[in-house]
């Protein structure tokens, strides 16, 4: 039987395609983040550690949410989105990260007087300087009044698509705000050819993730649900879904790790990748993800190494990053 804690340990070819960049400022960054803004956080490190990370009795993805509130005070300035992101990819590479997308709202970070332009530049900034391959996702936003917001953020991915953008993303409460309503923002990408995920078949059902598919999306970010339709798991086929199982363990998706049936998904042709959504918020990593969900479905050395190579070829980048990336993999597998 394989040692999984020894032999995830020994791996530095982790590859992260759902990563939030306002659930994953860990206490140490924050607290540097501060200090760059003047500051005075007045909390221990175990304070901060409960306000950032979501209790044990969560009960879905609206109170998770909630745990976003406190780390976007600190982000709100081009500095703090600068250090949040450099920051993130150290820690990253010494996690094992060869690549990760880093995804987040501009939209988001405009409380302070910053425009959505000023905060994918501070982003874009951190992302050329990162330790580690890298791309940024940009998000719009789930919600009633702010279609102008989503508008522009469109056309920031139009613009900065490979200056460090890689592709977009829609995120935010899925249940409250369906998917359906949401088709048409992405025409202009869709239309472009320019790659975007959306987070679908998470809080709502199988219907969400075929609205999504609809609108054109490339990836499915979570995308669990789909497993109650025979016929979005047919349509799912050779299209990726970015599943962060502690994260829907969080939500109340799962109990454990053994509640997703990750075979069932690959058998039916989908590329299932591995990814932890957010670092902090879930008080996880990518390698710790990967050591749950293989103790738990007794995963074979082949079978990590395929989770590992979607992840690659899933991933928004060109076919030269790829093949770097892939041959990475084929040199960790022969430790």
């Amino acid at each position: 039987m394989l040692d999984y804690d020894c032999f995830f340990d020994k791996l530095n070819c982790y590859v992260d395609l759902h990563l939030h960049l306002d659930g994953s400022v860990s206490v140490n960054n924050l607290k540097s983040i501060a200090l760059i803004q003047d500051i005075n956080l007045e909390k221990s490190d175990e304070e901060l550690t409960q306000i950032l990370q979501v209790s044990s009795d969560c009960t879905d993805l609206n109170e998770y949410l909630k745990c976003f509130d406190f780390p976007l005070k600190f982000l709100q300035t081009e500095e703090g989105l600068y250090y949040a992101t450099k920051n993130l990819l150290k820690e990253l590479e010494r996690d094992g990260v060869m690549y990760a997308e880093i995804r987040f709202a501009p939209q988001l970070h405009t409380r302070r007087g910053l425009n959505q332009r000023q905060a994918v530049d501070a982003v874009v900034k951190a992302s050329k300087e990162g330790a580690i391959n890298n791309g940024i996702i940009l998000c719009c936003m789930r919600g009633n009044n702010n279609h102008k917001e989503n508008k522009e953020t469109i056309s920031l991915i139009k613009e900065y698509i490979g200056n460090c953008v890689c592709g977009g993303d829609l995120a935010g409460a899925e249940a409250v705000y369906p998917t359906k309503d949401f088709i048409d923002l992405f025409a202009p990408l869709k239309n472009e050819n320019i790659p975007f995920t959306i987070h679908a078949g998470e809080a709502d059902g199988p219907k969400s993730i075929n609205f999504a598919l609809d609108a054109g999306a490339k990836r499915i970010g979570h995308g669990v649900r789909a497993v109650q339709s025979d016929q979005t798991m047919s349509r799912l086929k050779n299209i990726p879904i970015e599943v962060c199982i502690q994260s829907e363990i969080n939500t109340g998706i799962f109990k454990n790790y053994s509640d997703f049936d990750i075979r069932k998904f690959l058998k039916s042709g989908i590329p299932v990748t591995i990814n932890t959504d957010n670092l902090t918020v879930s008080s996880i990593t990518i390698k710790e993800e990967y050591k749950r969900i293989s103790k738990a479905n007794d995963l074979s050395k082949q079978e990590i190494k395929l989770l590992l190579t979607n992840g690659v070829n899933s991933a928004f980048i060109s076919d030269t990053l790829k093949k770097d990336l892939l041959n990475k993999i084929e040199l960790n597998f022969g430790i």
